[in-house]
């Protein structure tokens, strides 16, 4: 069977982790295009859940309706590329259909880290407070992180907090969010706290 109809009940902290480019070789291996430079997550995960190509609008969603879940059985790096092999599968055809699917990997399924060390996903939805003369003042909220070459950008849109403590972003002339970029660095970011969703930082507001 090419996915696990035992428990194929799809998780709700699926986070898409990369793409599959092609097949790879004749035994039913395909080639994955991991999102991030570090592929550890694709590496150590058993279970992938995999879904066909959506429109450019839906990009990063995933649809619970077609996703379907996959068993590697064996997996290894390939230059910039992880290569894949799935239960059940065992000739190119079978590989060769999976081009362009997405792949997602359950939240609960990825390797520990270091104290001091966190997976971009959870830095995403934080609240992040930077230094307005010693003071630590909300700054926005983390919507995105990218890779600048050099290290990690936390894309932040501006905001408040209402009375009910619920973030409000600060908009333009055209209504769109006001974004600052912050370097995820030592040099300004001292204190991440992923239970409170908060980041703490002495990014000067000024």
């Amino acid at each position: 069977m090419p996915f696990n109809q035992v428990d194929s009940t799809v998780p709700t902290d699926l986070v898409e982790v990369g793409r599959v480019i092609s097949a790879y070789g004749v035994k039913g291996w395909i080639k994955v295009h991991p999102y991030s430079a570090d592929a550890e997550v694709l590496l150590s995960a058993k279970r992938w859940w995999l879904q066909k190509p959506v429109p450019p609008n839906k990009a990063g969603h995933l649809d619970t309706a077609s996703a379907q879940l996959y068993t590697v059985v064996r997996s290894r790096p390939h230059s910039a590329t992880v290569i894949a092999q799935f239960q059940g599968f065992d000739d190119r055809d079978q590989a060769e259909k999976l081009k362009a699917h997405t792949v997602w990997v359950s939240r609960a399924d990825f390797p520990s880290v270091d104290e001091d060390e966190h997976y971009w996903v959870d830095l995403i939805g934080c609240l992040l407070y930077g230094d307005r003369n010693g003071q630590s003042v909300l700054v926005g909220k983390v919507e995105h992180v990218f890779d600048n070459g050099a290290h990690a950008v936390l894309e932040v849109h501006t905001g408040i907090l209402n009375d009910q403590a619920q973030f409000i972003a600060q908009l333009d002339a055209k209504k769109r969010p006001i974004v600052e970029l912050i370097p995820f660095v030592d040099a300004y970011v001292h204190h991440v706290d992923i239970k409170t969703k908060q980041i703490h930082t002495t990014w000067p507001l000024d």
